[in-house]
């Protein structure tokens, strides 16, 4: 679609509407777009290899000369992590606040980007012109300082883009919402909310951080031994309740995981964390007594290699937890994650290790608003249009019911690729544009729809094998084909099923016609079949195969 002269008002998500996660948000005005947000997330047990993927961003980066900038509501990682990746495919200015600013420029620094990106420091409630686009940076309270919905302003009217948020009434960390100013965005009036959506089946709100605090105080009351404490790392909140807990009990603190260390740093860049000592090393804090030491621990989501993973595994340099210690996972379960996180549970228990969840204490809060802070949002913006996103199919029909039940007109509900007209006139799906998601390889990004990947995930379910034959010139076979048929065939336990695999491929060779066998792709895609076929018969797998063929 050409939106070089198109005078409207377009919402077009790459990424986290119809799926939590990876956000990737493009607004477009008189054929200028702007990216709000530019986020990554995590890999799982069914992708091999692959711990970090993002949206595609082709779309726009095909029309990078009208990509006017990138702006970050916040500091997670389905926000700005994906900026460092695929910023050499946009090369446009970032805005962002303070606290978010710091965490990408480590992040830049680490690629090398750091002195390419014009990254613009934007101040808590500070408003920039960017093309026709009026920015508003709008404070929120969230589970990571300065968290902000963005007030677009354009000559169609104001769109609220909510971002990450919850209303707090008592944060901790940061000022708590800033709810006059949204209810002024509403008397000025909304064309339309952009909306999370997140916890739209929790009723009520969401909890503050202040009474975490005071019930992690309790508990650690209780405990004798060494308490470890595992968390998101960038909930700075919690991680100074976590330290203030510990100091009533006469307890020392000790980070434990590069990303806590990366956050700390940040978060004392900008303010806070005041009045806080400095953290220990992991390995100072093994010298301490037993009941005086606390552990803040990455992990909380059974990541293998964050610090609590090794831990529970025994093969942490500095840190052991034994019979009698306790681990309070100071998190909630992320959709996807139950199985990693119960099986890091279960080896802390074999261990002797006490484990606290939500589920036994309270110690967790989400940040992202119950029904009843949703319906306040809606109260005090009054959007004449509901675009739910942030959210998982059922999520978004459950934020669409919920907007409409607090009186706004129109809402919509999006999969990410489908482009909205918000104004003028009524809005309307106008196009749908191709998607794709990009997965961090080792040093490469590689298309999760690509062969490569295609392959990596037949090879987890069904083997490899290679095949090497040696042919004269006129197809006569030298020696046996050698075979190796990884993950499948051992073939020195299995010699007998080794050898009737290479007798199948040798007999496929042999059969084919003299002339045939002087054609390398017939040889080579005989030989191909010919193992597969025994392979599926034998152990009822299609290996990914590959056919080497020297002529001699």
């Amino acid at each position: 679609m050409n939106t070089e002269n198109n005078d409207e008002l377009l919402f077009l998500p790459l990424g986290g509407t119809g799926e939590i996660g990876m956000n990737l948000n493009l607004y477009g005005c008189r054929g200028k777009w702007l990216i709000v947000d530019l986020g990554v997330s995590f890999g799982d047990d069914s992708m091999p290899g692959i711990d970090v993927f993002m949206p595609d961003p082709s779309f726009i980066a095909d029309r990078r000369k009208d990509l006017l900038a990138i702006v970050i509501t916040h500091a997670h990682e389905d926000h700005l992590g994906a900026v460092a990746h695929l910023w050499p495919r946009l090369r446009c200015p970032v805005y962002a606040s303070p606290f978010a600013a710091s965490m990408l420029r480590g992040k830049l620094a680490e690629a090398n980007l750091e002195s390419e990106v014009p990254l613009h420091v934007v101040p808590l409630g500070g408003r920039v012109q960017i093309g026709p686009f009026g920015v508003e940076f709008v404070t929120q309270t969230h589970s990571i300082p300065e968290p902000n919905s963005l007030a677009l302003q354009t000559p169609f009217g104001t769109v609220l883009h909510t971002g990450d948020w919850k209303f707090d009434p008592k944060p901790l960390v940061g000022s708590p919402a800033n709810q006059g100013r949204l209810s002024a965005l509403g008397d000025e009036g909304v064309l339309a909310l952009v909306g999370d959506s997140t916890n739209v089946f929790k009723e009520g709100t969401a909890g503050s951080e202040s009474d975490v605090r005071d019930s992690l105080t309790e508990l650690f009351g209780h405990y004798h031994r060494r308490i470890a404490v595992a968390c998101f790392a960038t909930n700075v909140a919690r991680v100074e309740s976590i330290a203030v807990a510990a100091a009533r009990h006469d307890r020392h603190v000790a980070l434990v995981g590069r990303s806590l260390w990366r956050i700390d740093k940040a978060a004392r860049e900008n303010g806070y964390m005041k009045g806080l000592p400095p953290f220990l090393e992991d390995h100072d804090a093994a010298y301490l007594p037993e009941d005086k030491v606390v552990y803040i621990c990455t992990g909380s989501q059974g990541e293998p290699r964050a610090a609590l993973a090794r831990i529970a595994g025994d093969s942490h340099p500095h840190v052991t937890l034994k019979n009698g210690d306790v681990v309070i996972f100071s998190s909630r379960i992320i959709p996807g994650n139950e199985k990693s996180i119960f099986r890091l549970q279960n080896q802390l228990i074999r261990q002797g290790v006490e484990v606290v969840t939500e589920k036994d204490h309270f110690v967790h809060v989400s940040g992202h608003p119950g029904r009843e802070e949703m319906s306040r949002l809606y109260q005090l913006v009054r959007p004449r249009i509901s675009v739910p996103v942030h959210g998982e199919a059922r999520h978004l029909q459950e934020h669409a019911k919920l907007a409409a039940n607090c009186g706004v007109g129109q809402t919509v509900i999006l999969e990410d690729g489908q482009m909205l007209r918000l104004a003028p006139g009524e809005p309307e799906v106008v196009d749908i544009v191709s998607t794709g998601r990009l997965a961090v390889d080792g040093t490469r990004l590689v298309s999760m729809d690509s062969e490569i990947m295609r392959d990596r995930h037949r090879m987890v379910y069904n083997g490899s094998a290679v095949v090497t034959i040696v042919l004269d010139r006129v197809g006569k076979l030298l020696s046996d084909p050698q075979i190796s048929a990884h993950g499948l065939l051992d073939a020195e336990q299995e010699a007998g099923l080794h050898e009737d695999v290479v007798e199948a491929v040798r007999s496929s060779v042999e059969e084919l016609p003299r002339l045939a066998r002087q054609n390398d792709d017939l040889v080579r895609e005989t030989a191909r079949l010919a193992l597969r076929r025994h392979m599926k018969q034998s152990h009822g797998k299609k290996p990914v195969t590959d056919v080497h063929l020297v002529r001699i």
